[in-house]
Parts: C-alpha cells; structure tokens; sequence
C-alpha cells in the first residue's frame, strides 16, 4: 500500500476568521476523502527555505503563500496552491481565490435594486481582494449611471491606538460628504459596525437613511447587535476544497493553470441593514415590497398595481421613472434572485425550486435563465458549486 501523501498547510489558523477556518475546513474535507496526512505547519516558509531537501518530507503545500515558501519550494521541488489573493505571488504560484469582482457586481446590484441612487464606499488599504471588489462595484455604478463616493482605511485599524483613531477620523471625514438616503458598501465587517455607531450618534437610521452592505458574512459580526448586517457569503470551505483538489494533480505531476482558479460567491445574506427600498414615490416603493413578499405567488403587473391602489399604466410609468424597468422586469428579478440562492445553497430538484421562485413549470425558469444570464439553471448550479475561470 503506497504512504498517504504528506501535505502542509499554512493558513494562520490563530485568526477565527472564515477565510482561514473554513478554507481550512475544505483543505480536510477533500484530504479525509484521499487519504492524506495533513500537518499544520505555520512556518512551513521556514521548513521548506531549509538547506537540505532531505530535511522535508511534504508532497505539497497549502497556503497563504509568501515569497519566501514560494522560493523554498520551487528548489525542493514541492507543489504549492495559494489562497490568499493578497499574497505577493498571487500570479506567480497556482492559486483558488473568491472572485472578488463577482462579489463587488452582486453587491452593487442589490443596492441598485433596493432604489438608491447615492453610493459610498469604504475599503481597507492594501486589501486586494476588498481593491478587485471596489473596482467591479463603482463599475457597475457607473454603467446605471450613478458616482461613487470613495475611501480608504488602514487594513488593521485595531493594530495600534493611532491606526483607530486615524480610522475614525477618515470615516467621520467621508460621512460628511454623504447626501441621504445613501447605499453603502464597506469592506470589512467591524468598520461596518463602526459606521453603524457613527450613523446612530448622527441621528440617520439605518437602513431608511443608510444601507449597509459589507464583509464576507462573518456571523458574529454580522448577526450580533441591531441592526443585523447584509453580507456577501464568499463559500470559503469550497475554496479549500478545491484549492485541495488543484494540489492534488500538481503532485500527480499535471501542469498548473494558465491562471488563479476564481470561484464565484455562493450568494447574498439580506438582513436588517438594507432591508429597505429607497424610493422617493410611495407607491413604487410599496409595489416594491410586495414584489420581495409575494413574487413566488403567480403575480403580474396588474396583481402589483392593485396591491396598491394604483393603474397599472401610472405605475409602470412611475417604474420607469423611478427604476428604469418595468414592473415585470421587477418581479423577474426577484425571482431570478431567489432561485440562483436556492440552486447555489441548496440540493433540491430544480422543478421544486421553480414552482417555490414563482416560475412554475421548470421550463419557464429554464427560458428565463438562459435569456437573462447566459446559462441553464443546473449550468448556473454547477458553476457555483465549483465553476473556475482565470484572473484578469
């Protein structure tokens, strides 16, 4: 019986945060299946840099990779997968990472759905990830039109008493700009919090005043103290999964990728802290929240515009003034939307999940997919459970 392959990983485990718990996670769920030995070593940068390759016994590592693991493992000859898209060899060493530009997509798109027509915000400094997110979310701003009011934090704000306090103040500085009501994305979950606070001690409710979109949905910041915080969930135990799956054919000798493998988001978590439709015309947003309750129901325009007490054709009207889409390209959304989270998060048959989005017969959802995304919903599906597509 051959040995079981012996694999490090390096992931700063001391963090208790999801891109390092649960990459971590996946790294051992596809390691259980193969049979590996897996050994954290959190300086394998140091072991593998030592000068006698006899001295380690690693058939391959996964990392959040530095320069130093990727020079000491080129000599020796060991395969590494990257997973930590602001590491400095992101493009030299075989890599899976989020595809940050798909999150920043999602979370301008909600925050356009939702009715806001101003936007801010806020990134960390020296963040890559966060740098790809913000690029792809003033893009799609300014493809519906609309600016983007930009800052930038230090990337740990608690490292030093100096660090918060300049931290505060280039928050407070960047409110002071903001025109109400605001949607607003900012990077990181405990600056969302901090903004929270801030927005209280200024009088503006959150989310009628200010929508908040931030982080990659860790729970404890995002669910804990009111209001809760809409988030993006990344799917970072499929990260390590598949960042183990890549490792494993590099050591069977199969050549890398021409480029890091990008996985898309698994979905949007809507709490409290957008919870809102930021519409100047009462009636639009009326419509609007009976859409987000009742769009799995066999509804239409007219069903809308009785909900609320107005003509159809003064409705539509005010939609597209107000939204610039129909009240049907409204209800397709949202069940689009709903059904792209069931298919990304669940393992129910598709016929299901059509009827439950308000399609009814699978085919329609099928003909609705593939006009307004590109793809069949099981394509759809397959790419979110572990789709690759190469970095720019």
């Amino acid at each position: 019986m051959p040995k079981p392959r012996r694999v490090a990983v390096m992931l700063n485990l001391e963090w208790p945060y999801k891109r390092h718990a649960d990459i971590f996670a996946g790294t051992q769920e596809y390691a259980q299946e193969r049979g590996w030995e897996s050994i954290i070593d959190e300086y394998a940068d140091n072991t593998v840099a030592a000068r006698r390759a006899a001295s380690v016994s690693y058939d391959g590592v996964i990392a959040r990779a530095t320069r130093k693991l990727a020079l000491g493992a080129a000599r020796l000859n060991i395969p590494v997968v990257n997973v930590w898209f602001s590491s400095p060899m992101w493009r030299s060493l075989p890599g899976v990472f989020a595809d940050f530009s798909a999150i920043g997509r999602l979370r301008a798109e909600h925050l356009l759905a939702r009715g806001f027509r101003r936007f801010a915000a806020l990134t960390s400094s020296n963040d890559r990830g966060e740098g790809f997110e913000m690029k792809a979310f003033a893009a799609t701003l300014a493809e519906a039109g609309y600016p983007c009011l930009a800052a930038k934090t230090p990337l740990s704000s608690v490292s030093s008493l100096k660090h918060w306090r300049k931290t505060e103040r280039t928050i407070a500085a960047w409110m002071e700009d903001w025109q109400l009501p605001i949607g607003v994305y900012i990077g990181a979950e405990s600056h969302g919090r901090m903004v929270v606070q801030m927005c209280r001690n200024r009088g503006w409710r959150v989310p009628e005043d200010v929508a908040i979109i931030t982080g990659w949905n860790e729970e404890t910041f995002c669910e804990h103290l009111r209001p809760t915080l809409s988030s993006v969930e990344v799917g970072f135990k499929r990260i390590g999964y598949e960042a183990a799956r890549l490792l494993d054919r590099l050591m069977d000798g199969s050549a890398p990728p021409a480029g890091p493998i990008l996985l898309p988001p698994q979905g949007l978590i809507v709490r409290e802290s957008t919870d809102f439709f930021a519409v100047d015309d009462a009636s639009v947003s009326a419509a609007l929240r009976f859409i987000a309750a009742q769009s799995h129901l066999a509804i239409g325009p007219d069903d809308v515009a009785r909900a609320v007490a107005c003509g159809t054709r003064t409705l539509q009207r005010r939609f597209r003034q107000h939204l610039n889409r129909a009240i049907g390209a409204e209800i397709r959304r949202v069940r689009i939307e709903r059904a792209k989270r069931e298919l990304a998060e669940t393992e129910r048959r598709i016929s299901e999940i059509a009827r439950d989005a308000g399609f009814g017969p699978p085919m329609r959802m099928y003909e609705v997919f593939v006009r307004e995304l590109g793809v069949t919903p099981s394509q759809y599906r397959r790419q979110q459970l572990g789709a690759t597509a190469t970095a720019p």
